[in-house]
């Protein structure tokens, strides 16, 4: 074929906007592909703008689009009409640059941080709203739910489908007692309930609804009652300022962004997540500096030194590290040592105080889940364990 003008050959056109091929005519000139519509009107494709898409199932046809305009389709099966095409078309094995990389880059940054500002801004803010207005029930039904979950999840043997919650009458007594003596006064909508979970962990925590769970780990881990009345008091403090509530409605929207993303509609892994969270719930330094002045305030009204709160964690840190429970959690706050302090701090030197349990008592709350701690100090030698006043 010369590099004159050709005459006009059939070939087929899909235009984007319909599905079905509309029959075309076509002439090949040295400067252009011309395309003749049905209607009569000419459509011009300069060389330096066709482009090949291959890898199509009719490997007679050759498939060519317009640069700037990918969706437009044009198939030509006339041998001489391809290989005229094949010498004019220099630029014909190139890929449609419709949409740069760096539009792609620029898309992506954006749709990651669109799903940053939902999940760190738009959803603590949203959770921090739902926590002051979430009926009583509805947060006592969220509690009861991840107590269960948290139960199922930590069990241990396959001979339980859940985690024992220890009922021995005499520890639970014990723990209901120091919780009297602590007599918080904040006006909750429902009871505050606390249980002792059979499980080695070191740790306690607060859920929705007012509950708080206690491990058998943290009674046993303990050297006096006033380091577990220290820690109730701390929990008191979440339960009485809507933290957990506040932590798991913002767990759970984040999770569930997550989930619309990552194709778990069902939402099965979210419920375990969650429950994950607020065994080690990380709350704000703000929440936790907020807690710790709540449980000082509570202990000093109580006569119980509030040097408890910072000095057991202090010492199972020493004897622990950075393991797993109360400890990690703890120590995963850059402003331990202020805590520490703030506990010392608040401190009466003047003041003598109380231990919040007798020896007798304290033995039955370390042994609520059976355990066999040695607890056989007098009353005597245990009260010379009293946390003493600090400067």
């Amino acid at each position: 074929m010369s590099t004159h003008a050709q005459e006009w050959v059939f070939a087929d056109l899909a235009q984007g906007e319909r599905a079905h091929l509309t029959r075309v005519r076509i002439a090949c000139h040295p400067e252009a592909l011309v395309i003749g519509m049905p209607e009569g009107d000419q459509v011009t494709w300069r060389w330096d703008d066709v482009r090949r898409l291959r890898d199509q199932a009719d490997r007679r046809a050759m498939v060519l689009s317009r640069k700037g305009d990918p969706l437009t389709r044009l198939y030509l099966t006339d041998a001489s009409v391809q290989g005229y095409v094949t010498r004019h078309a220099k630029y014909m094995g190139r890929r449609h640059s419709g949409t740069r990389l760096s539009k792609v880059a620029v898309w992506a940054g954006g749709a990651v941080a669109s799903v940053a500002v939902i999940i760190f801004l738009l959803v603590p803010l949203m959770a921090a709203q739902l926590a002051e207005i979430l009926p009583p029930e509805g947060e006592k039904a969220l509690g009861d739910t991840t107590f269960e979950q948290i139960r199922t999840a930590l069990s241990e043997t396959a001979f339980e489908d859940r985690l024992n919650i220890c009922d021995d009458p005499a520890g639970n007594a014990a723990m209901q007692s120091m919780y009297t003596r602590l007599n918080p006064e904040a006006d909750l909508p429902y009871d505050v309930q606390i249980h002792i979970l059979d499980h080695p962990m070191v740790n306690a925590f607060a859920l929705p609804g007012g509950r708080i769970v206690f491990f058998r780990g943290l009674l046993e881990e303990a050297e006096n009652p006033d380091e577990v009345a220290a820690v109730l008091a701390h929990e008191i403090g979440h339960v009485v300022h809507r933290d957990p509530t506040r932590d798991a409605l913002r767990s759970a929207g984040s999770l569930g962004v997550l989930g619309l993303l990552f194709g778990d509609f069902a939402g099965g892994t979210i419920t375990l997540f969650l429950a994950n969270q607020l065994i080690n719930a990380s709350y704000s330094q703000a929440a936790e500096a907020r807690a710790d002045d709540y449980a000082h305030g509570l202990l000093e009204k109580a006569n119980i030194s509030p040097v408890a709160l910072g000095t057991f964690f202090q010492r199972l840190h020493e004897e622990h590290g950075d393991a797993e429970g109360i400890v990690a959690h703890f120590a995963s706050h850059p402003q331990m040592a202020d805590r520490i302090s703030a506990a010392q701090a608040a401190v009466d030197p003047d003041r003598s105080y109380d231990t919040i349990l007798d020896a007798q008592a304290w033995r039955s709350l370390q042994t609520a889940c059976g355990g066999a701690k040695d607890a056989t100090e007098t009353t005597e030698e245990f009260s010379k364990k009293a946390w003493p006043a600090t400067d």
